[in-house]
């Protein structure tokens, strides 16, 4: 008898280099790198209403958790018309027999109930050639108008379950809003959840702002804005859309700023007198401090998930390439050494790899490496890719892709790490310089 869990670890695991997959005392953990997996086929019915006024609630939590689950590459939906037997009783035994007869690997199932303005979702994940559940079944509340949440934090539960990692789709992602033809782009940051709904605007676009990056705790947004006439660095309080500016003119610029893992320090580029060099600063205090001081350009900065180790774009080298550092300053070591301009690099959440955009050849890419420089790895190919940033759990990248000519548009796309899965994002408008936050709270 197969079991489910068994499959889709099985599939992950046909991706990986040998030595790749652990099975130890805690849950099985699948990192994967490359290759191709047979989506594994799953059944989400309609949860079942508790009462008429809860009857769309029900749909549409569960079409929410079928799109994250498909959305992710690694699930296949089998169709309702597919169906052998009615789900209409949350707390009956499930006839497995007939989820098997359609291919079903995983069945959830759940129920939904009102109560004023409150919602409740009760669920249940089975692993249907096994016979038995997932773990145990779980509850979640909220009010009615987060009801997307919900559906993200169920989906969010089920892929942990069936994939042994953490889920993202409970995540929002930060980014500039573009309008307007090419030479006469409109700006301004906005938010949305990470699969392009509700979307806010966080700022108007009587000035350009650029490079939007996330807190660690996901409440504040770090971004440069030219409000002044020249770039300053802005930070924004993401619920009371509250700003203030973190850097002083004296004639230099300041950009490219993003927050430390303590959430109390940030780092950035500052240009003055004809130079370019990396600074941190203590946002409460204000106070800047040197960490480069080399006769030329270093900018995007990104810390390691745990705030040791800063890596970098420099064109030190003649051209532009990244490296590594102390958080402190000192010694920086190159790690980027293939053919071509490397830039905007970011560390995984995991601490495991870096992305980054390559320029080779006319065309742009986005890659990941090693933190020591090997295993280069190129995900995408285009006429301009840039500016990736990582979901919460290390899995998917989200980048700019824009078309060329007059006519050309930013719009962001997604990949998974092993160069699957490439798609667009939904966004109103045109979209550039995305920033993913962790999973909500």
């Amino acid at each position: 008898m197969r079991n489910a869990i068994a499959t889709v670890l099985l599939g992950l695991a046909m991706l990986l280099p040998v030595g790749a997959v652990q099975a130890q005392d805690g849950p099985l953990r699948i990192e994967i790198t490359d290759g191709v997996i047979e989506p594994l086929p799953f059944a989400v019915p309609d949860f079942i209403a508790e009462s008429p006024a809860a009857a769309q609630y029900s749909a549409d939590i569960a079409r929410v958790i079928a799109e994250d689950l498909v959305g992710s590459g690694l699930f296949r939906e089998i169709p309702k018309v597919a169906y052998i037997s009615p789900y209409t009783d949350f707390d009956a035994a499930v006839n497995f027999t007939d989820w098997k007869a359609i291919n079903a690997q995983a069945l959830i199932t759940g129920s939904v109930s009102l109560s004023g303005n409150r919602i409740t979702v009760r669920f249940r994940a089975y692993d249907v050639f096994a016979g038995q559940e997932l773990g145990s079944g779980l509850q979640l509340s909220g009010t009615t108008d987060g009801w997307r949440r919900i559906g993200h934090k169920v989906a969010d539960t089920i892929y942990s379950r069936l994939t042994g990692e953490s889920g993202y789709f409970d995540s929002r992602v930060v980014f500039v809003s573009e309008t307007g033809p090419k030479d006469d782009r409109k700006k301004r940051l906005a938010i949305m959840d990470y699969d392009g709904a509700n979307v806010q605007y966080l700022t108007n676009s009587a000035s350009i702002v650029l490079a939007p990056r996330f807190s660690p705790t996901g409440d504040r947004v770090l971004y440069t804005s030219y409000e002044s006439g020249f770039p300053q660095i802005h930070v924004l309080d993401v619920g009371r859309v509250q700003r203030r500016i973190l850097s002083a003119g004296n004639g230099s610029m300041s950009f490219a700023p993003r927050f430390a893992p303590n959430g109390h320090t940030i780092v950035y580029s500052q240009s003055a007198g004809g130079n370019t060099d990396l600074f941190s600063m203590d946002i409460n205090s204000g106070n800047p401090q040197r960490l480069t001081s080399a006769p030329s350009i270093e900018t995007a900065p990104s810390f390691s998930p745990d705030g040791s180790q800063l890596v970098f774009e420099s064109d030190r080298s003649g051209t532009s390439q990244l490296y590594v550092m102390p958080v402190s300053g000192g010694e920086a070591k190159r790690i980027s050494f293939g053919q071509g301009r490397y830039g905007t690099p970011v560390w995984s959440p995991r601490g495991d790899y870096i992305a980054f955009t390559k320029q080779n050849a006319g065309r742009f890419h986005i890659g990941v490496m090693r933190t020591d420089g090997s295993e280069e790895r190129l995900l995408t190919a285009s006429f301009l890719d840039e500016g990736p940033t990582w979901s919460p759990n290390g899995r998917v990248i989200m980048f700019t892709r824009e078309t060329q000519g007059a006519s050309g548009q930013a719009r962001l796309y997604s990949v998974d790490i092993s160069g699957r899965n490439l798609k667009p994002v939904k966004t109103p408008d045109g979209a550039s310089d995305p920033s993913w936050s962790p999973l909500q709270n």
